[in-house]
């Protein structure tokens, strides 16, 4: 990274998150780790600078989603791409303009980082996220060879979603379940269990975040917040959500220390799943695809949206707010 970015880092997130007293969440119980490390930033993805170190994903949607996704002059001249001047915020949106028929494909934008990663803090600072009946917004690590060198749901879910799903999925060679038995290591709800995917079962091991502000409107109207992924070999994959009004004080200081943050929303123990084995370079992922085999499916209408999803894709209306506003993603080492 440039140095003007990480100077820009250094100055701006306070004015972005806020001031705040210090904040250890002292009610609830440190996560189990052996040290409280304190982390160092490595790469910080931010500003004007924002789209130099990803790629933008041209293929056909492999949830079977109604997207066209852009390449990055696509995505920048019809501005689904691009860096807000006033905040140096990045904005990744789904087309809201364009005639599209019933069961068509929109406009829309999935980016994947250069670099790939085997660990560590990975930092995610919204104000806002795409919200409507029929989108399915996430920000993801994936790696080689799927599933066997697994993927990380850090933020998913579908239409009127109210709260973060967050999963695992791995290979079937190697070791990785939820540990239920230590329901206390983590604050959210278990949804299934068992990590192994394949192409016909992908469902992986999912914890459902307890917070109303962890996604969709509930996020999008408490200013957004902070999604953090602690991924450490040796104890396990451990994420956070912070409302804007709870960041932890060292993590706006860019010196995070995430003992000190209290009981994840979500943790896989070491102790049940083979991390080093299942997961390995891991290149991150952001994107929005609309209906596909999830949110398209029997959910649309369990979650309460009208019609067909298929038909919701014409409605351009329907993708005004179906849109990413990032302020930084940074990866600490």
């Amino acid at each position: 990274m440039h140095s003007f970015y990480k100077l820009f880092l250094a100055t701006l997130p306070i004015t972005l998150v806020g001031a705040h007293s210090p904040r250890r969440h002292p009610g609830l119980r440190p996560i189990n780790t052996s040290t409280d490390k304190v982390y160092m930033i490595q790469d910080l993805y931010v500003g004007d600078g924002f789209f130099d170190d990803w790629d933008f994903y041209t293929g056909s949607d492999p949830t079977g989603g109604n997207v066209n996704y852009q390449n990055k002059s696509a995505a920048q001249s019809k501005g689904l791409a691009y860096v807000n001047d006033s905040d140096y915020s990045t904005v990744l949106a789904v087309d809201s303009t364009s005639t599209v028929a019933a069961g068509g494909d929109r406009d829309s934008v999935r980016i994947t980082s250069q670099n790939s990663y085997n660990g560590g803090l990975f930092v995610m600072d919204a104000s806002k996220m795409p919200v409507g009946c029929s989108t399915w917004p996430s920000f993801w690590t994936v790696g080689p060879n799927w599933p066997y060198g697994g993927e990380i749901d850090i933020v998913e879910g579908i239409n009127d979603q109210a709260k973060n799903q967050m999963t695992l999925h791995s290979g079937t060679n190697n070791t990785c379940t939820i540990d239920t038995s230590d329901s206390d290591e983590f604050t959210g709800s278990v949804l299934s269990s068992n990590c192994y995917s394949t192409e016909t079962s992908d469902s992986g091991c999912s914890i459902m975040d307890n917070s109303s502000t962890s996604f969709a409107y509930g996020f999008n109207n408490a200013d957004g917040g902070v999604f953090a992924l602690l991924w450490d070999n040796s104890t396990g994959m451990s994420m956070w959500h912070f409302a804007r009004a709870d960041i932890p004080d060292d993590l706006t200081a860019q010196v995070p220390t995430p003992s000190t943050w209290g009981t994840p929303s979500g943790f896989w123990s070491a102790k049940t799943c083979d991390i080093t084995d299942n997961f390995y370079d891991q290149q991150m992922v952001i994107d929005t695809t609309i209906c596909g085999n999830w949110a398209g499916g029997d959910a649309y209408s369990k979650s309460g949206c009208s019609g067909k999803c298929t038909d919701m894709v014409a409605n351009a209306t329907n993708y005004v707010d179906a849109k990413w506003v990032i302020n930084y993603v940074a990866v600490y080492q």
